[in-house]
């Protein structure tokens, strides 16, 4: 999708079929036209004729226990071991104070648990990676990210892969895989919780910046972050659980009218030149359009600020010149600008800005009335920071060509 402000981050193998000499220029047109897939392709989470807990919402919960013949408060009372009284349940047996026949009828229609850990990685700055392996096979990845300050966010992922194909991530490399249910994304967060909140405390925040475009699966991310939310489930704050975006303007538009959780949006570069290459969906949804568009719907909601995310790239968006033009783009847009420093990855063609002129950069966003913060690297000694997750495997889609301008940077 750090320490010094909301610690924000951003793997099946492909059929033979696949040909890893695609052309550039074709790259744009599977994007597109990957866009145009219904959200109904998003993988089930259904072991035989059972259900999936996790993917119901309250009232879906509630209508499921009455269909099976019990009273609505029993349904709160499961609703409160899957996600509250630090219970966080997962298996039948952890069901506790349910009525017996209820807990029996449970087991035998019912699944509780989507995701299984395969492992948990450990980076050196405290940072953990979780992979989770999927029931049809795939793996995803979660990162725990703990703050001196209290605070311990963790970041999720929407899908396996991503179609998005932005040039200096390496999720992008793998293409998109599949969506995650509503059970695999909200699992996540519940598995922090599980695993982690002894050590670190409470897990405070949530950003959907792992693995994938969470609005090309916006169905699913706004049910999921709908259960996150919940007064009596999760309950995290609205506040914090941040979405983000590489700016598809339509689920945008969807997110800010039916979810008061937080938005973020992967900006990244100043002029549409540098964008088109290296965020392809610039060429559907254009800077004037992603921008206009926030400019009207954001002013219309009351205390509200957009988080604009800006990765650095040496000699690509990070001169002072590209600085001043950020600050007439984002104009009569309430918002946080996050400087994030680029991670580098295996086959990656770009180079981190300096430090010191990520500093030189964020004085001149300051100097012009923004709100700035620089996001520190967590986690990527183990491939676990903004832009690292996920495994492309032998396919790959294809790097685009760089503008000749751009050729000596990379």
């Amino acid at each position: 999708m750090a320490a010094q402000a909301l610690p924000f981050l951003r793997w099946s193998r492909s059929a033979s079929s696949l040909r890893a000499h695609c052309s550039a220029t074709a790259a744009p047109r599977r994007l597109f036209s990957a866009l145009r897939r219904p959200a109904a392709a998003a993988a089930r989470c259904e072991a035989g004729s059972k259900v999936m807990l996790k993917g119901m919402d309250y009232s879906e919960l509630e209508n499921w226990v009455q269909a099976q013949g019990f009273r609505p408060g029993q349904a709160m009372m499961l609703w409160k071991c899957l996600y509250g009284n630090n219970v966080w349940a997962h298996c039948h047996d952890e069901l506790t104070g349910l009525n017996k026949d209820f807990r029996k009828m449970i087991t035998e229609r019912a699944d509780l648990k989507a995701l299984t850990v395969k492992d948990i990685l450990t980076a050196s700055d405290g940072t953990r990676k979780i992979l989770f392996s999927l029931e049809d096979g795939p793996v995803i990845e979660t990162v725990i990210i703990p703050c001196a300050r209290g605070r311990t966010t963790v970041c999720v992922s929407s899908q396996v892969g991503c179609a998005m194909n932005c040039q200096f991530c390496f999720t992008g490399r793998m293409g998109l895989r599949k969506h995650l249910s509503t059970a695999e994304i909200v699992e996540q967060a519940v598995f922090a919780r599980r695993l982690f909140s002894d050590e670190f405390g409470a897990i405070t925040n949530v950003v959907f910046m792992g693995m994938g475009e969470p609005f090309h699966n916006i169905d699913n991310v706004l049910k999921a972050s709908a259960i996150m939310v919940d007064d009596q489930g999760l309950h995290f704050s609205p506040r914090k659980v941040t979405v983000s975006t590489s700016g598809l303007v339509p689920q945008l538009k969807r997110f800010l009218h039916e979810s008061n959780c937080s938005l973020a949006v992967s900006l990244n570069a100043t002029t549409d030149e540098v964008r088109n290459w290296i965020m392809p969906i610039n060429r559907k949804y254009n800077l004037n359009l992603l921008l206009g568009t926030l400019r009207e719907e954001v002013c219309l909601r009351k205390n509200y600020r957009v988080l604009f995310e800006y990765v650095m790239l040496s000699g690509v968006n990070d001169s002072m010149d590209d600085a001043k033009r950020l600050i007439e783009l984002v104009q009569g847009i309430p918002c946080k600008i996050n400087l994030i420093s680029f991670n580098p990855h295996s086959g990656s063609q770009f180079k981190p800005t300096p430090d010191e002129k990520i500093l030189e950069f964020r004085n001149v966003l300051i100097q012009g009335g923004l709100i700035v913060f620089v996001r520190l690297s967590r986690g990527d000694d183990q491939m676990a920071a903004c832009g690292q997750l996920g495994e492309p495997g032998d396919y790959q889609l294809p790097l685009l060509r760089v503008p000749e301008k751009f050729q000596v940077a990379v």
